[in-house]
């Protein structure tokens, strides 16, 4: 489990690494440029590190079912080799997806100018820029990838399910409360980050607005990664005896 955790810092950290600082330092300097490598490089690392990310978290979803459904065989099923076999494959999904993408995206004639709307290069965006009907390929490939997206993620509310049907077969309260106040935060974080990625993905430009790509991609570029570390470390009792100390010395 630390493991994957180590692994997820990492991401969440490196993820917003990737667009965020840029952002501020365009806002403070109140302009919106990039360079053509620079953008290219962001686009990559991006789409590198968030699917990796997404990856994880479907493994970090298997492990946490393995631990409470089978713990009897949790060394046998998720032994070190395992483990670091798991995370290999994701991160080289991760690399081999980001780098389909990047290359499909800015191998497209841009004719539309060069003006992105969004506070980073974003593959929907730059689409929009395009002229040619190859960029009917990237769309292809991100269709297949949103349905690879939605199998992992039903793959993870599986998961859960029997989660939560051998958390609610044990008897102690404490347990019960210890487990979902777990996996239900992760739960929501990883719903809202597909169903907004889906929705900015596939949605027709009809109802496209720049506030609204705004808002949706900041849920699924921003809030995931700021919010896991969140959940993850609301397990450990010094932290939370720590923050309550802080709010009642607020209030």
């Amino acid at each position: 489990m630390y493991f994957f955790l180590l692994n997820l810092s990492f991401l969440d950290f490196s993820s917003i690494s990737t667009t965020v600082p840029k952002a501020m330092a365009n806002s403070l300097w109140d302009t919106r440029a990039i360079s053509y490598t620079g953008c290219v490089a962001q686009l990559f690392f991006f789409v590198f590190l968030i699917i990796t990310e997404y990856f994880v978290l479907t493994v970090m979803a298997y492990d946490r079912y393995v631990a409470i459904c089978h713990p009897l065989h949790y060394r046998t099923l998720l032994s070190s080799r395992a483990c670091v076999h798991m995370a290999a494959a994701a991160w080289a999904s991760g690399f081999l997806n980001a780098v389909m993408h990047t290359a499909n995206t800015f191998s497209l004639p841009l004719c539309h100018g060069n003006a992105v709307d969004q506070f980073f290069c974003e593959i929907p965006q730059i689409l929009k820029l395009s002229c040619s009907d190859a960029y009917l390929r990237e769309i292809g490939v991100i269709t297949f990838k949103v349905c690879l997206a939605f199998g992992c993620f039903v793959f993870i509310v599986v998961s859960y399910v029997q989660i939560f049907r051998a958390v609610l077969s044990i008897p102690l309260q404490q347990g019960r409360h210890k487990a979902f106040s777990t996996c239900l935060p992760h739960l929501a974080v990883v719903s809202v980050f597909l169903i907004t990625a889906l929705f900015i993905y596939l949605k027709p430009p009809s109802i496209s607005s720049l506030l609204l790509d705004l808002v949706l991609a900041f849920l699924y570029s921003v809030f995931p990664p700021a919010v896991n570390p969140l959940i993850y470390s609301m397990r450990n009792h010094e932290l939370k005896d720590s923050l309550r100390k802080l709010m009642t010395g607020y209030f």
